[in-house]
């Protein structure tokens, strides 16, 4: 099997080279390049068809191969019989014009390997159509093989046969002879001519007489190429050697019924015996019925039957043929209406052109492409024709596919897309260009759609016409998605946008703006947000229509997923703009509604938007202050924890030499010159610290204090009476341990800011004083320090002249313990400043020689209560923050309260006791004190 393919392939390679170096040796391949093999046809189809191209023009052509390798069985005189004949037939083909003839292109060229000439392009011969493939490639090509004759193909090719013989035998007085399947070809566009003119009788009586034709002898020893189709003859030929025009007539019947019967003929004749077979013929003929034309339609039929009779006198003429009911069809009169376009004027073709639509949806695809198209797209040569032509063109586009469209259609379509003259027939090509602009994006390459589509889009928005206008804007939002985004952004929205702002129509100006809103989805955010947004507040006009297309485009960007607008922008420009159009008074209530529904959802993102971010960033200063905190805590810790309990020990062990003699200002001042260095100190602290330096100073150039011996003296009365009166009331004052905050008295009146420590108090008493102290220490929370006061800052504190023996603890007037309290702020002991040494020349004036004693009854009125509050210092005193309230030992790892548990930090938390009387109360018991 694979030996006999191979066999075949090798055959078939050999012949075609064959032909064509044979037909590279002819005088027509000078002029035309020869193509692939496509058909056969002639008298019995001799003639081998290739496609072709003329080399100067690129017209295609159709070339016919005559290969006399096919006549080498035959004799040299039996030869140029056969070469005689074909010439002959070829050059009354030349000298014959009519559009049912096959046209001549190039004429008859001879070589020593074949004959060959060049006409239009053709398809196939109708033999070939109807399944005779003889001198076929072995492979049949599928335009051949699957070629389908519709309906309206058979009966406008027989009506174009039907004409042909009528020029033929009404013009050129002549009879065919030999009107075959062979010697009909079809064209490129699916036409029917007629060829094959060798065996073709002319008249020889002149024109004006009767025309008489000549016929001669069948002789059956000539060839068969010398002799004509005898299945296709009329009987007379044979039976009587006479022939007239109704003898082609009989022919034109034989091949009808060839048509509607596969390419069978009627009749078969023996060749060997063509008489007898005629004779048989003959009769059969005149017992003809309709059992025999059973598959011809029947509205045909009888024509049928007329065009086969045995009397030449009884057939219809070619000219009565082409009248009959059977080609009035729709489908052929449009084919035969175009093949007689170019006798028509412009009014006539206009109205025919007008009417096609509604025929071509009747005829089959391959008919309109082959037959009608080709027609249709040479008529844009006339521009007043092309707004006619150009629906017809674009509705056959949508049937056909995309390369169809871009091999048939598109190139034809080039020259369209520009014209601009005349300006009537340009509008009117613009409007159908945009009624079809979702065919040509979908169909036209993208390169070709940049070029010649868009452009004519752009013209059509700056067109004059309105209308034009109006059709583009209500168009452009159905192919929006086929249009490049470059395009689109540079090119086709600054043009809607100019056509807006430039218009003197309120339909083109609505139009623009409903057509932005429509194509919004197409565009990115930010160019929405800076370059359509801000045109809407450069609209002139303020008609409701135009307002509510302003509307409409925010509120679509405010509400598409993808665009949105930021309430940057919401508040900066969109409502600023919107809230003043709202109270336009052209707006009606619905309208107006429209504008306050959308300020108020703009509002309403806008407040969340906002309310948000405000809420993240109060959350985000809150961690960072807690984180700030946290971190200024772990620093202290770990600069001061590890050595905290020996700074501790030296403070306390050293504070009272350092109050006195000064000692420690040298290492304040290295302190704050290493403060200096670590860190940049504000204007306020170096202002502070300068003070600090001068009270320094100060107290350096002082004397320092000595202890001084005192003789103890017997105590007096009122000393005694007084202690007594104390340790009877004390006991009232059990009652505010639980609610008075703890403190520590101490003798000394400097702080330690760092270590939160407040004013203590201590000094060594008896045990009558001591059990006096140690019951105001467990009522009121005192605490003492592991330091003391000298001897001699004890007698100025607490003894003056007069003062019952050293060393014994005695408390003045409780009077003057607020003067105490309320000096320590001016000696500047802040929590944030370091202390300095406390000036006691105060101290001695207060409590000097020229003051009166304190009597019992004095002492007595003054109420527990009254006398406790006084430690408490008033709200917002500059001394609360190293008060001795605030009890933080957090170095030395003793339970503090911290900024949040120092009530200090929240004063609101501290209720006054029902019965504490007035500062005033405290001003008259001085007055009645000190006078």
């Amino acid at each position: 099997m694979e030996s006999m393919l191979n066999k075949l392939k090798s055959t078939v390679t050999k012949v075609t080279a064959d032909v064509t170096s044979a037909v590279m040796g002819n005088p027509v391949t000078r002029e035309f390049d020869v193509g692939r093999h496509v058909a056969s046809g002639g008298n019995g189809l001799a003639w081998k068809i290739f496609n072709g191209t003329k080399k100067s023009t690129k017209q295609e052509v159709a070339v016919f191969v005559f290969d006399k390798k096919l006549i080498d069985k035959y004799q040299k005189f039996e030869k140029d019989q056969i070469i005689d004949s074909l010439k002959r037939g070829v050059q009354q083909l030349t000298r014959l014009r009519h559009p049912r003839l096959l046209t001549v292109q190039h004429p008859l060229e001879e070589s020593r390997d074949c004959l060959a000439f060049c006409t239009e392009p053709v398809c196939a011969s109708l033999a070939n159509v109807l399944g005779n493939w003889e001198n076929l490639p072995s492979t049949v090509s599928p335009d051949i093989k699957d070629y389908k004759l519709y309906d309206v193909e058979t009966k406008y090719g027989l009506l174009q046969v039907s004409e042909g013989l009528s020029f033929l035998h009404s013009s050129v007085k002549m009879v065919h002879g030999n009107l075959t399947p062979e010697n009909i070809i079809l064209n490129k566009t699916g036409a029917w001519k007629i060829m094959g003119f060798d065996f073709c009788i002319p008249s020889t009586n002149p024109s004006e007489q009767e025309p008489k034709f000549p016929c001669k002898e069948w002789d059956p020893n000539l060839p068969s190429l010398c002799l004509p189709n005898p299945e296709y003859l009329a009987p007379e030929y044979i039976l009587s050697v006479s022939c007239e025009t109704a003898s082609d007539m009989y022919s034109l019947g034989a091949v009808f019924y060839a048509v509607f019967n596969k390419g069978k003929p009627i009749f078969e004749v023996n060749k060997q015996d063509i008489y007898k077979s005629f004779s048989r013929q003959l009769d059969q003929l005149s017992r003809l019925g309709s059992s025999s034309l059973q598959n011809i339609p029947e509205e045909v039929r009888e024509h049928v039957k007329l065009l086969l009779n045995v009397t030449p006198t009884v057939r219809p003429d070619a000219d009565q043929m082409t009248k009959i009911p059977f080609f009035d069809d729709v489908g052929a009169v449009t084919l035969q209406y175009f093949d007689s376009l170019f006798q028509r004027d412009n009014l006539q073709k206009s109205q025919f052109f007008k009417g096609l639509p509604k025929v071509l949806p009747k005829l089959p695809k391959r008919v309109i492409v082959q037959r009608i198209l080709p027609c249709l797209t040479s008529e844009f040569v006339n521009p007043d024709m092309v707004p006619f032509v150009l629906p017809n063109v674009l509705l056959i586009a949508e049937e056909c596919t995309k390369e169809e469209y871009v091999k048939l259609i598109l190139p034809e379509l080039g020259p369209v897309f520009k014209q601009q003259e005349p300006i009537q027939a340009s509008n009117m090509i613009l409007l159908i260009f945009l009624q079809k602009m979702d065919l040509l994006l979908t169909k036209t390459p993208a390169d070709e759609i940049k070029n010649s589509v868009l452009p004519m889009v752009y013209r059509a928005l700056e067109a004059p016409s309105i209308q034009i206008q109006e059709l583009c804007l209500n168009i452009i939002p159905t192919f929006a998605n086929l249009i490049d985004y470059p395009s689109m952004k540079n090119s086709l929205i600054p043009r809607i946008k100019n056509a807006c702002l430039q218009t003197s129509s309120l339909a083109v100006r609505v139009n623009s703006l409903v057509c932005l809103g429509k194509i919004l989805e197409y565009l990115d955010k930010w160019f929405v947000l800076d370059d359509i947004l801000p045109f809407l507040q450069q609209i002139p006009s303020k008609e409701p229509a135009v307002l509510m297309g302003i509307l409409g485009i925010y509120k679509c960007t405010f509400t598409h997923k993808k665009l949105g607008i930021t309430k940057e922008q919401l508040a900066g420009k969109v409502l600023p703009h919107l809230i003043p159009l709202s109270i336009e008074n052209n707006l009606n209530f619905n309208q107006f509604n429209s504008f306050i529904s959308v300020i108020k959802e703009m509002l309403h993102r806008l407040e969340v938007e906002h309310k948000t971010k405000l809420e993240q960033l109060h959350i985000m200063q809150e961690q960072q202050k807690s984180l700030d905190i946290t971190n200024q805590m772990n620093t202290s810790e770990e600069t001061k924890l590890p050595n905290a309990g020996s700074q501790i020990d030296k403070v306390f062990n050293n504070i009272g030499t350092d109050l006195l003699t000064g000692s420690g200002s040298d290492s304040k001042e290295n302190g704050v010159q290493n403060t200096q260095k670590r860190a940049s100190l504000t204007l306020e602290e170096k202002q502070k610290l300068a003070k600090e330096q001068e009270q320094a100073q100060k107290l350096k150039s002082q004397q320092p204090l000595k202890p001084q011996a005192h003789t103890p003296v017997v105590p007096v009365k009122q000393t005694k009476d007084l202690t007594e009166t104390l340790m009877d009331n004390m006991s009232s004052l059990t009652s505010l341990s639980i609610n008075t905050p703890q403190i520590s008295a101490s003798t000394s009146f400097s702080s330690v800011p760092s270590m939160g420590m407040g004013m203590v108090f201590s000094t060594p008493v008896d045990n009558t004083k001591r059990n006096l102290t140690n019951g105001l220490t467990a009522n009121m929370g005192f605490q003492t320090p592991p330091f003391s006061l000298p001897a001699s800052a004890n007698q100025h504190l607490f003894s003056g002249p007069g003062t019952p023996g050293a060393g014994q603890m005695t408390l003045g007037t409780p009077s003057s313990l607020p003067n105490l309290h309320t000096r320590r702020p001016s000696a500047g002991m802040s929590q944030q400043t370091p202390h300095r040494p406390t000036d006691m020349s105060a101290l001695d004036s207060l409590f000097g020689p020229q003051k009166p004693k304190v009597s019992m009854n004095q002492l007595s009125q003054q109420k527990p209560n009254q006398w406790l509050n006084q430690f408490v210092p008033p709200q917002g005193s500059p001394g609360t923050g190293s008060s001795v309230m605030g009890t933080q030992l957090n170095m030395v790892g003793q339970p503090a309260f911290g900024l949040q548990g120092n009530p200090f930090f929240n004063p609101q938390n501290f209720a006054q006791p029902s019965n504490m009387t007035s500062s005033s109360s405290a001003s008259n018991d001085l007055k009645d004190l000190f006078g």
